[in-house]
């Protein structure tokens, strides 16, 4: 997914084909062993000269109160907003948000540099003064000083943006000071024609802009969307004769997009306006459609020719975007609106927001609690422990705390590993390697409803559900792997497969299952097929899969954390700092859009990194035996928890209000390692 954008795969290792067989796991508990270091990944900024004297002399020169605030910006911002642009500098922004449109006053003739520009835009010097481009036109400046590649195009933005609030005669008096125009004169002129629905002009501009273009072959798709609008108005207008004409006359001859042609001709039956728009999706005849089609049109053009739509509040965003990408901590939904954010500060997320403070620990099990996990819609936790018994707690939506709902009791083995129903009504449990049984409880009830063993010879220790609720797969390590209905009936059955953990897949059909080869595969119940997906070289004790089905977090003796893209097959990253020997510990996805990742240790302590980077965000210390499970609540980003042999369930979120004092000695409950 987008998240894996920037990311380098490492090759997977080669896979055995398998089916059967394969040498027994080692024990649950042995010794430990230490993982490796690594090394953090620095990040760089660009900078922007000159833009502090432009905006000085703009404010000092503006008729207009509004352009002195309309043109302080964040340096932070600006410098990544630079940083982009030079990077792609061809790009074409594109929005689906509401359209504005610049007005169709001329500010004169842009300017370009000498060379190649990034915009694509070729032209010849003459003693470093730029004296015409590919049409002939000058591009000289008109006064002051000339300005540099990167300046020109701040320039250009600013004067985008400010002619779009209104500030026109700004715009004049910046572009005749910088030197610099807001765009080709030839494009201005094809702007205007296009907002005044003057559709003749405008395709007669179409050829002016041709020798301009990378693709000359862009204006038939051009002159295409053109005839479409003036079609469609027509039609608006009632003038269904001109329309017909616009379509067998000007459309139809262009050869391009016949399916659409013929879509566009069943508008002709149409009865009224309402539902021409309706039936087209269209806004209709005036300033939004023109608006909108114009910002189609932009994307065919060199943005030395005519700025994208909007590309400063585009920038803006993106570097907005940017920064809370890179920040460490940033664990709350998204706004890509900047109204809702400040551009005179960066973003910053402080290590006091997230959940690295131990709110409240649960003492209630007498003995080692092995698992943890909350519902999926996070109202509720469940643990299980060597003590025998299921603890359901009840987690308040406004304080966070957690109190006990109910006790669910009769577990000879012990309670392993535990999953929930996708719609939290039911709970299976499951035991250690030697337990041949699953109970299925009624969470809303506490009822026991089924209470399943299909033979005193099978290690029922791993189940997933299947995404209707109506099924579920089980299995373990001595070979057996069934598919069964919420009464316990066997629907299916893979024999000779050694389970050692199970995920069911989003699409009702796959179910991914780990073995004693060190691998995962995935099985199709419906067509009796499998496939071998991840190989490892160590055992996969164990393994949680992303909600949107690409990503497999692993749990790798001796080895630690591995995150795997299950669409490529590759491994993506080794987490690092975690201890992990032979003892069998869950980690999780966790915070808003799972960007990060959690996992208990055997050295006493849970992990958590950023997604993206190897090295430890956090250390969260507090328990002191091995963490076996870590679970971070689905619907509350803020609120984490573990289960340890220490027989205690910790329940992490962010600090509580403390004074600065108060804050410094925070660091004894969570060790921050930034990278």
């Amino acid at each position: 997914t987008a998240a894996l954008g920037e990311e380098t795969l490492a090759s997977a290792s080669s896979s055995s084909d398998s089916d059967t067989g394969g040498a027994s796991p080692p024990p649950r508990k042995k010794h430990r062993a230490s993982a490796a270091e690594g090394a953090g990944e620095p990040g760089a900024s660009a900078d922007i000269t000159g833009l502090s004297g432009i905006v000085l002399g703009l404010a000092a020169h503006s008729p207009h109160s509004q352009a002195t605030s309309a043109i302080h910006f964040n340096r932070s911002v600006v410098n990544n907003l630079s940083s982009s642009m030079q990077a792609n500098g061809a790009g074409q922004g594109q929005e689906s948000t509401e359209l504005s449109c610049l007005n169709s006053a001329q500010n004169g003739e842009s300017s370009s540099a000498g060379g190649t520009h990034s915009n694509g835009l070729l032209s010849s010097t003459d003693n470093g003064n730029s004296v015409g481009t590919s049409n002939g036109s000058s591009t000289g400046p008109v006064s002051g000083t000339s300005a540099s590649s990167a300046e020109e195009d701040v320039i250009r933005l600013i004067g985008q943006h400010l002619h779009g609030l209104g500030l026109n005669q700004t715009v004049d008096l910046l572009m005749q000071e910088s030197g610099c125009r807001l765009e080709h004169s030839s494009a201005t002129k094809f702007r205007n024609h296009v907002m005044e629905g003057e559709w003749d002009k405008a395709e007669n501009d179409l050829n002016e802009l041709r020798a301009l273009m990378h693709s000359p072959n862009a204006i038939v798709r051009m002159k295409f969307l053109l005839l479409q609008q003036k079609y469609l108005e027509y039609l608006e207008d009632g003038k269904v004769l001109e329309a017909l004409q616009v379509l067998r006359g000007e459309l139809t001859p262009l050869k391009y997009n016949t399916d659409r042609i013929h879509v566009l001709s069943g508008y002709l039956m149409c009865s009224h306006a309402e539902d021409l728009k309706a039936k087209a999706e269209w806004e209709g005849k005036g300033t939004a459609s023109r608006c909108r089609l114009l910002d189609k049109l932009q994307t065919y053009l060199p943005p030395s020719v005519m700025l994208p739509p909007r590309r400063m509040q585009t920038l803006l965003r993106q570097a907005v975007e940017l920064q809370r990408d890179r920040c460490l901590y940033h664990n709350t939904k998204l706004d890509s609106n900047l109204d809702s954010v400040s551009l005179l500060l960066d973003h910053v997320c402080s290590r006091l927001q997230f959940p690295c403070y131990t709110q409240q620990i649960l003492t209630e099990h007498c003995n080692e609690v092995w698992f943890c996990k909350f519902s999926n819609d996070g109202t509720k936790l469940a643990t299980g422990s060597k003590d025998t018994t299921v603890i359901i707690w009840q987690v308040d939506p406004e304080s966070h705390q957690l109190k006990l709902l109910r006790t669910l009791e009769g577990h000879a083995y012990g309670v392993s590993y535990l999953a929930w129903s996708p719609d939290d009504t039911y709970l299976i449990a499951c035991g250690p390697d030697d337990c041949s049984e699953l109970w299925l409880w009624n969470v809303q009830t506490g009822e026991l409803r089924t209470k399943m063993s299909q033979s005193h010879e099978d290690s029922l220790t791993s189940v997933a559900w299947n995404p209707d609720g109506k099924r579920f797969v089980t299995g373990g390590q001595r070979g057996q792997f069934y598919q069964c209905d919420l009464d316990g009936n066997l629907l299916d059955s893979w024999e000779g497969v050694r389970v050692q953990c199970l995920w069911c897949l989003g699409d009702g059909r796959a179910v991914l299952a780990s073995d004693t080869h060190q691998r995962i595969r995935g099985y199709n119940f419906e067509d009796l097929t499998d496939r071998n997906i991840v190989q490892e070289d160590h055992p996969i004790m164990s393994f949680t899969v992303s909600k949107n089905g690409r990503l497999a977090l692993l749990n790798v003796a001796t080895q630690g954390v591995h995150l795997w893209d299950l669409q490529d097959r590759v491994l993506v990253r080794k987490y690092q700092g975690v201890t992990q020997g032979f003892y069998t510990i869950h980690s999780c996805f966790g915070g808003h859009n799972e960007d990060f990742i959690a996992s208990g240790s055997e050295d006493h302590k849970v992990y958590i990194w950023h997604r993206r980077g190897e090295l430890p965000i956090a250390e969260l210390t507090g328990h002191t035996r091995t963490v076996n499970c870590v679970s971070w609540n689905p619907a509350i980003p803020g609120l984490m928890a573990s289960a340890s042999d220490d027989g205690t369930v910790r329940v992490w979120g962010p600090a509580p209000f403390l004074d600065s004092q108060e804050a410094d000695g925070l660091n004894e409950n969570c060790s921050n390692m930034d990278s």
